[in-house]
């Protein structure tokens, strides 16, 4: 999803967004979703934090796309006195979302919705407080159509939260010493055009000026804030933030190959292949920088 720097990367944010395609195997990938969802698991401490200041006591939030629940269970945790229902596509994701909430001791108050939105949220038994939809709009044909939706089903007073945009991740130093230097920033226009591609096969597809704000706007609601907050683990990477890295490259170099040149390709080669000593596997350098911004409008009383 994403996302804005245009990484669908599996696991990427919240880890599984409505569009993708439905031959893949999400209960095989949840283990990986779940881990490098964690991974962000301070950046969205933030920003629940930051949402929490402006929407209080809320009885119900919904997260429209929620992967395997590592966001929404942090919701659970940041609102302890609001019920939390957890939409996706995938089953097999949401059945680790009760599952973590069962561990979390937060089961009594969490549910699920099973179902492609935004048509899975005419399901739910009450508006909602906050809806938070963190990365999953990008991957809906008419975004437009989307927000009124997701609008619609905000409580009077009611907040949406929207993840969407922010900067281009950052792995790497820009010369690496092996290949030609700045190669994340030629993976990032390539990236630009796959995403363009992407959104223009969705079902429905609509084109959009990706003017969050305004978008938010049009679905009738007042926009409030932006905000974007920034994830920064310093080298040397952690076991953790360095498989990440490694799956996120590797996403990239299968979906990438016929766009990038033979030395950048040989480079990615070098990069992924844990017998290199230059490879992400081995060199100290590898770090995990990024930047989310998240915008919040709320529905008039």
């Amino acid at each position: 999803m994403a996302h804005d720097h245009h990484d669908d990367a599996p696991g990427h944010g919240q880890g599984h967004h409505p569009g993708h395609p439905t031959d893949i195997d999400w209960a095989a990938m949840g283990p990986m979703l779940e881990s490098s969802a964690e991974l962000f698991a301070s950046l969205y401490e933030r920003a629940l934090g930051w949402l929490a200041r402006e929407v209080t006591e809320p009885g119900l939030i919904v997260d429209a796309g929620s992967g395997p629940g590592v966001v929404a269970c942090l919701f659970a945790e940041t609102f302890p006195g609001a019920r939390i229902v957890a939409v996706d596509g995938a089953e097999p994701l949401l059945e680790r979302a009760r599952a973590r909430a069962e561990r979390q001791g937060v089961a009594d108050r969490f549910g699920t919705i099973a179902g492609e939105l935004p048509d899975a949220l005419d399901e739910l038994d009450y508006p909602a407080d906050l809806l938070y939809a963190g990365r999953s709009l990008h991957h809906l044909g008419d975004q437009r159509a989307a927000l009124a939706a997701f609008a619609q089903r905000l409580a009077p007073g009611g907040t949406l939260a929207l993840m969407e945009g922010g900067l281009p991740p950052r792995y790497l130093p820009r010369d690496i010493g092996i290949g030609r230097p700045g190669l994340q920033a030629r993976i990032d226009a390539v990236e630009a055009e796959w995403f363009t591609r992407m959104r223009q096969d969705l079902p429905g597809h609509v084109a959009e000026t990706e003017d969050w704000p305004a978008l938010l706007a049009a679905a009738g609601l007042k926009p409030a804030r932006s905000h974007a907050f920034l994830l920064d683990l310093p080298a040397p990477a952690s076991d953790r933030a360095r498989a990440y890295v490694v799956a996120s490259l590797t996403h990239r170099r299968e979906r990438l190959t016929q766009a990038l040149d033979a030395e950048d390709i040989a480079t990615l080669d070098r990069l992924l292949d844990p017998d290199d000593e230059a490879s992400l596997h081995r060199r100290p350098d590898v770090f995990v920088l990024e930047a989310h911004t998240v915008h919040t409008a709320v529905r008039p009383a």
